[in-house]
């Protein structure tokens, strides 16, 4: 099911970085650092009631605006009417309404989609009344907060939630199984789907981001039915002139929100960016099976060792994400295109893999016999039980005498134990430590 996407839109030093980051403190999915995951994040994913959204902060998203602000605001504005669910618009309580928020308001009011307007740096409720000029911009109640002082932001929320579209159409299950293909502008994935399915379905061009929308291709091969996903790039000619590498990561939110496997393709000329971090962590921090993708092979002149050299790296910075298989192709000569349907497969299950929870538990008490848990603050970790409550992705419970001393390390070493026994190729594993009392209710 495909998650909303809120956006924070407004003007410079308003507060939607600050708005941004405490929502993300005050309930928000939490994912560990990991080697490799950038630390440049425009979108996080949060829960809010039970709600799951995506929040984006367009704050955070580099424009190339030559000291344009009103410019680059409208490209915000823009940017969050064709790609948001709920628009939060952010404008500074303290300065009061400006010229360019009168501009964003013009925007905004001519959209169908749902603009919540938030006045920030009210930081006491005594502070209320200089809202109230806001109205003249014609978008509804202000709401008041502050971000600095996580001040209403609980009633901020509630209003998003309120504002989500509803989920009356639920994806039903299916046998298909739905590939996302992801990745930078120009790195060939329009090609490659045309090269997997053998046909002119997508419009391929040499110009970056050509692709509009993300493009749905039902296929069969080898009696397996697959749905690829091929994902939006650039707007067409006569839309806003947006710097495409800033944007890639968030039109690939939703093909892998619906994705049961992600091809994230990589272009071998260029080698891996800090965008294709940013793309590949979110489909890791999702749950997602993945194949990394390395696309134009034909492009790089080779000696018996550059595939290694080659895997090597992408191993070192994309420190998160070392169970993905790796398969260099060109889809210009089809080297290798066919391997990548095979390996969609193969992940897929993988990432459906359960394991029975005698077999999981004789692997632990052998991984503990080969090294003994830690100890900390005088006590030493007992696991007692395992069990594998869920799939898409593998997700193992792990109930323990004291979860505190349960150090990252030796969790990590649990999950390559996991791995060796059973594989998991190709998909993140979740593990949660839960205490003996836990265990018991």
């Amino acid at each position: 099911m495909n998650k909303p996407i809120v956006a924070i839109v407004g003007r410079p030093n308003v507060g939607k970085s600050t708005l941004f980051n405490r929502i993300g403190k005050k309930r928000v999915s939490i994912v560990e650092d990991m080697p490799g995951v950038t630390r440049d994040r425009i979108y996080l994913d949060a829960e809010w009631l039970g709600h799951e959204f995506t929040m984006i902060d367009t704050g955070g998203i580099e424009l190339e605006t030559d000291d344009r602000i009103l410019t680059a605001i409208r490209h915000q504005a823009q940017l969050a009417i064709e790609e948001a669910d709920v628009i939060l618009f952010i404008v500074d309580g303290k300065t009061g309404v400006t010229t360019s928020d009168e501009e964003v308001s013009n925007i905004l009011r001519n959209t169908r989609k749902p603009v919540l307007l938030v006045v920030n740096k009210v930081d006491t409720i005594k502070d209320n009344h200089e809202i109230y000029e806001f109205y003249n911009l014609g978008l509804g109640d202000p709401i008041p907060v502050s971000a600095a002082n996580i001040l209403n932001l609980g009633d901020l929320l509630d209003k998003v939630i309120e504002s989500l579209p509803t989920q009356a159409e639920t994806e039903e299950e299916s046998d298909e199984i739905k590939v996302a293909v992801i990745g930078r502008p120009n790195v060939g994935k329009s090609s490659l789907v045309n090269a997997l399915i053998g046909e002119e379905r997508v419009i391929v061009s040499d110009i970056a981001g050509t692709t509009r929308d993300a493009i749905d291709t039902h296929f069969v091969k080898d009696d397996t039915k697959f749905v690829l996903i091929d994902t939006a790039g650039m707007r067409r000619k006569g839309k806003i002139e947006l710097p495409v590498e800033r944007y890639s990561v968030i039109r690939s939110l939703r093909a892998v929100d619906r994705a049961d496997v992600v091809l994230v393709v990589i272009d071998a000329a260029e080698g891996i960016t800090e965008q294709d971090k940013k793309i590949a962590g979110y489909a890791h921090e999702a749950g997602k099976a993945s194949v990394i993708v390395v696309n134009k092979w034909d492009l790089v002149e080779k000696d018996s060792k550059t595939s290694l050299r080659y895997t090597e790296s992408i191993r070192s910075e994309l420190g998160f994400m070392q169970y993905s298989p790796v398969v260099f192709t060109s889809a210009l000569t089809r080297q290798r295109v066919t391997r990548l349907t095979e390996l969609a497969k193969f992940v897929a299950e993988q990432h459906s893999m359960r394991v029975s929870t005698s077999v999981l538990n004789q692997v632990i008490e052998d991984a503990v016999a080969i090294n003994p848990p830690p100890s900390a603050h005088g006590r030493r970790l007992k696991i007692y039980f395992a069990t594998q409550p869920d799939v898409r992705p593998p997700t193992f419970i792990f109930f323990v005498n004291d979860p505190e001393t349960m150090h990252f390390s030796y969790l990590r070493f649990l999950e390559n134990k996991l791995r060796e026994s059973f594989g998991f190729e190709g998909t993140p594993l979740k593990l949660v430590v839960r205490g003996k009392k836990e265990k018991d209710e």
